[in-house]
C-alpha cells in the first residue's frame, strides 16, 4: 500500500529540488534533515535565507554583492583605485580576494555577452564600467572574464570601448584552462593568471 504523502514535506522537497545540482534524492535528504532539526535550527535557516534576500544588494559602484553601499572593497582607502579588475560574477571577486594578490578595485559584469541566449551588452554593467574609466584616474583595466568563447568575446567588446581612453587593457594569463571558469580554478591557477596577465 503506497504511503500517503505529507503536503508540507512534499512542498519542501519540491523547493529544494529547484536548487542547482539537487536531484530528487538529495532534495528528500535535505527535507528530512530540516524535519529532524530543532525548531530553533529550522528558524535560523529560514532567517538566513530571508536575510540574504532582504539585506544583500549590488554595490552601486562595482556591482559586487554587499549589505552596505558602497561595498567594503570600494570604501577601502588602501585600495589602488588606478586598477579595475573586471569579472563576470560576484563569486569570482571572493575567489580573487582569497589569493591576496589583487590590490585594486573590481567591476562585476553580472554575466557575459551571449546573443544566442538573448544576453546583449545592455543587459550587463558594461556602460557603468566605461563611465568609471572615463571619469579618470584609472590606469589599468584587467579583464578577468572566463576563458570561454563568451568570456573572450565579452573581453574583446569591452576592450573596443575603452582602448582609446588612455588606459592599459590586460587579460588574465592562461593559467586558467581554456573552456573552464574562474570558480573552478585552484589558488595556484589564479596566482599564475593574475601575475602573468598580458596586454590585449
Amino acid at each position: 500500500m503506497p504511503q500517503t504523502s505529507i503536503e508540507s514535506l512534499e512542498r519542501l522537497k519540491s523547493e529544494f529540488q529547484k536548487l542547482p545540482g539537487i536531484g530528487p534524492r538529495s532534495a528528500e535528504r535535505l527535507a528530512f534533515h530540516v524535519l529532524r532539526c530543532t525548531p530553533q535550527e529550522a528558524r535560523a535557516l529560514s532567517r538566513a535565507i530571508d536575510d540574504v534576500k532582504s539585506r544583500i544588494r549590488h554595490c552601486s559602484i562595482c556591482y559586487n554583492l554587499t549589505e552596505a553601499d558602497p561595498c567594503e572593497i570600494c570604501r577601502d582607502p588602501r585600495r589602488d583605485t588606478s586598477t579595475i579588475v573586471v569579472v563576470e560574477h560576484p563569486g569570482e571577486v571572493m575567489l580573487l580576494e582569497e589569493t591576496g594578490l589583487i590590490r585594486g578595485l573590481y567591476h562585476v559584469l553580472l554575466g557575459h555577452i551571449a546573443p544566442l541566449e538573448g544576453i546583449d551588452p545592455g543587459d550587463l554593467t558594461i556602460d557603468a564600467l566605461v563611465e568609471r574609466v572615463k571619469r579618470g584616474g584609472v590606469k589599468e583595466v584587467v579583464l578577468g572574464t572566463n576563458p570561454t568563447v563568451e568570456g573572450d568575446g565579452t573581453a574583446l567588446y569591452i576592450r573596443s570601448l575603452i582602448e582609446n581612453e588612455g588606459v592599459r587593457v590586460t587579460r588574465l594569463a592562461r593559467g586558467i584552462p581554456v573552456g573552464s571558469q574562474l570558480e573552478y580554478a585552484t589558488r595556484a591557477m589564479l596566482e599564475a593568471a593574475i601575475s602573468g596577465r598580458t596586454d590585449m
